[in-house]
């Protein structure tokens, strides 16, 4: 399957275009690199450039889309078409009846806009093996990033490995539990290395189903490296996110005989070596630490059913019902980081921290609701088309859409790399149908 049969209600088969889709590729995988080491740069190599940092990738989405149409390929679409009609009358309706600041409305409308072409631009000009490559690239940075964040869980968050955006001396870890805190990795904040890992283990399992299109002590390394990343960052969403990859896991492991051979390796293998690491005294600091945590959690937010309500649901049935907001919307980017720091000297939710009722309160209830219907349809096309392509033996995309699903969905685009991992991760699943 193809990803002009994807999307092929919206997209005309078109000429094959080789030299340019090259092109366009290696600046895909350039954006790939620096979605992953943004923070890295920002943090500790060039601090003091830190803020024009932030949009270090936008140059690189201007090309690309540059690159895609100059080859007479098409951008617009049913999905591209109605967010950016709908972005441009929220800018028009920004700047007359809301917040009226026209560098936040701007770099509302690049968010809500700009690297959503990504989607179906690298789900054009990737296929398969493109994909799998890119898995590669993740799992082989795997040990690499885990003994870094090990290294940050364990230090001050005065000591360089910490160092916040900027060059901050004060760190760049979040409140995890028993003094410790949420390591970044490689990335401006703690949501980074979640999505980071949320993907990787997406590929991870899909290696374990398809051992020969990785090297198996890679493949190993990795796996122990998801493993013990789960005490490591103190992420509940991580964890909730690798149970949901191993769910989609056995759903794909029940379609032939040798994935179920597979599966019943995995299922002896997995708390061997869980029991294994869990004899490490860091991973049992780490253990302690993640399981307070939770418990401090369901204190505050009432148990697993407040938890999975507040940070998966995200107040979506809030962002249909709220009367709070004008007709008109709070204003175009009034949600981001951008427009709280040059509003208020500060990062805060001006709008609201689920993305869902971000979305909804910048641009009021009828434009707001178009985008999110327009993500829900996009993200069950997607997904009833990897449960087609499971069907014909081809796991990829049904093992992505473990982590893309909600990435799409409601992923949080106010954050610039939550935004990065969200095309990327809706672009892998459709190039994933794609023949080499």
């Amino acid at each position: 399957m193809s990803a002009l049969s994807f999307s092929q209600p919206y997209v005309a088969p078109l000429p094959p275009v080789a030299a340019a889709d090259r092109f366009t590729r290696r600046m895909i995988h350039l954006y790939v690199f620096l979605l992953i080491f943004e923070g890295a740069i920002r943090k500790w190599i060039l601090p003091g450039l830190a803020t024009p940092l932030l949009l270090v990738r936008d140059p690189l989405v201007l090309l690309i889309i540059a690159s895609y149409w100059q080859a007479g390929r098409r951008l617009i679409n049913i999905y591209t078409l109605p967010l950016l009609v709908a972005g441009i009358l929220s800018l028009l309706l920004t700047l007359a009846f809301a917040h009226g600041n026209v560098v936040i409305a701007v770099f509302g409308l690049r968010t809500l806009v700009l690297h959503f072409f990504l989607i179906f631009i690298i789900g054009e000009v990737f296929d398969r093996k493109e994909v799998e490559r890119v898995g590669r690239y993740v799992v082989y940075l795997l040990p690499l990033i885990t003994v870094l964040i090990g290294l940050q869980f364990y230090s001050p968050q005065s000591a360089w490995v910490n160092r916040g955006v900027g060059g901050d001396v004060e760190g760049a870890g979040f409140s995890g539990a028993m003094g410790y805190f949420r390591p970044s990795g490689t990335f401006s904040f703690t949501n980074g290395l979640t999505t980071f890992y949320g993907l990787a283990v997406a590929y991870v399992f899909y290696f374990w189903g398809e051992p020969s299109r990785i090297n198996r002590l890679t493949l190993l390394a990795g796996t122990v490296s998801v493993i013990a990343a789960i005490p490591l960052s103190i992420s509940r969403g991580y964890l909730f996110q690798v149970g949901l990859t191993v769910f989609f896991f056995v759903v794909a492991s029940l379609r032939s005989g040798r994935s179920i051979r597979t599966l019943l390796i995995a299922l002896v293998a997995s708390p061997l070596l869980i029991a294994i690491l869990s004899n490490f005294g860091f991973i049992q600091t780490g253990v302690e630490v993640l399981t307070t945590r939770f418990a401090l959690a369901a204190k505050s937010e009432g148990g697993l059913e407040g938890t999975l309500g507040e940070r998966f649901l995200g107040g979506l049935i809030q962002a249909f019902s709220s009367g709070d907001t004008p007709w008109y919307g709070q204003g175009l980017g009034l949600g981001t980081n951008v427009g709280s720091t040059i509003l208020t000297g500060g990062r805060t939710f001006l709008v609201a921290e689920g993305e869902w009722n971000r979305v909804a309160g910048e641009m009021g209830p009828i434009l707001g609701i178009i985008v999110i219907l327009l993500r829900i349809v996009l993200a069950g096309q997607m997904m009833l088309a990897g449960i087609g392509a499971l069907f014909r033996n081809n796991s990829l995309p049904f093992l992505l859409l473990s982590f893309g699903f909600l990435q799409v969905l409601q992923g949080g685009w106010s954050q610039p790399t939550a935004l990065g991992f969200s095309v990327l991760s809706g672009g892998l699943i459709i190039a994933s149908f794609n023949r080499p």
